[in-house]
């Protein structure tokens, strides 16, 4: 199913497109939040300030998901921010980022394991995924990857997948300096290159972040709304979050890929 949100929006002038990597064309970390979420809320838990499991779990996915899409450290910024209001002392981020990265490294290792033991990639990969992204080269756009997880580990598990090759215009991931890079400063940095204007922007993605950078400079953007692994249902939690923050399309995963191409360019339907 494609919903398209805003009537008459189309991608016709698109030259650059943009793709988030977790759950927007990987299932490799599928389950992430199950991870973090749960172990913040342990920790906020030991701090005694009365409230329930279900409150904290309530505070905790508000930041988290308000935060998906830039890199890892802001959440945990994020997360000792809350320990400081509660009146504990927290640890600085980077402990609790290798402490989710240990727990989530747990969770996803027989998955890196089948990929590299020769497993077929689209096994972990949004359904439809190849078929679009060849559909975008096809038309000449220059596709960049942007993801909010470290860059060596994006990087390593974009090549398991065998998506690599479709990104031209580079993949970039989180580093050790938080500050030298996000998604915000990929696409700031592209139009101030003069190679692209904000309209010519479009983003595929599940997160908070990089749909509302590309609205704000003009550009279109589909948000990828999937019940993860299987991505074949829509999730309508993420799609209520997607939607109000500006998202045009929203897709469940891009089995209907044709569609969606007629869609985003209806000028140049077949």
């Amino acid at each position: 199913m494609i919903e398209q949100l805003r009537p008459g929006v189309s991608a016709e002038q698109t030259r650059v497109c943009l793709f988030d990597f977790d759950g927007t064309l990987s299932v490799i970390r599928s389950g992430w939040m199950d991870v973090m979420v749960p172990m913040m809320v342990e920790i906020l838990r030991d701090l005694k300030t009365g409230e329930t499991d279900a409150q904290l779990k309530t505070v905790v996915e508000d930041f988290v998901w308000k935060l998906t899409g830039k890199q890892t450290i802001y959440q945990m910024m994020a997360f000792c921010d809350n320990i400081t209001k509660r009146g504990g002392t927290p640890k600085d981020p980077l402990e609790y980022k290798h402490m989710y990265l240990d727990l989530l490294n747990e969770r996803i290792h027989d998955r890196l394991e089948d990929l590299r033991g020769g497993c077929d990639p689209d096994k972990y990969t949004v359904p439809g995924t190849r078929q679009l992204l060849e559909a975008l080269r096809a038309r000449g756009l220059k596709l960049f990857l942007a993801s909010g997880t470290d860059q060596p580990y994006m990087r390593a598990e974009a090549d398991l997948l065998q998506v690599s090759q479709y990104f031209d215009g580079g993949m970039f991931g989180a580093l050790d300096d938080y500050k030298t890079f996000s998604k915000r400063i990929l696409v700031e940095q592209l139009i101030s290159s003069s190679e692209f204007s904000g309209e010519q922007f479009l983003v595929f993605g599940d997160g908070f972040v990089e749909i509302e950078v590309v609205k704000k400079v003009g550009g279109v953007a589909v948000g990828v709304a999937s019940q993860e692994p299987e991505c074949i249902a829509p999730d309508e939690w993420k799609r209520e979050r997607l939607t109000g923050v500006g998202a045009d399309f929203i897709v469940p995963n891009f089995l209907l890929h044709d569609e969606l191409m007629t869609a985003l360019f209806p000028k140049h339907a077949k």
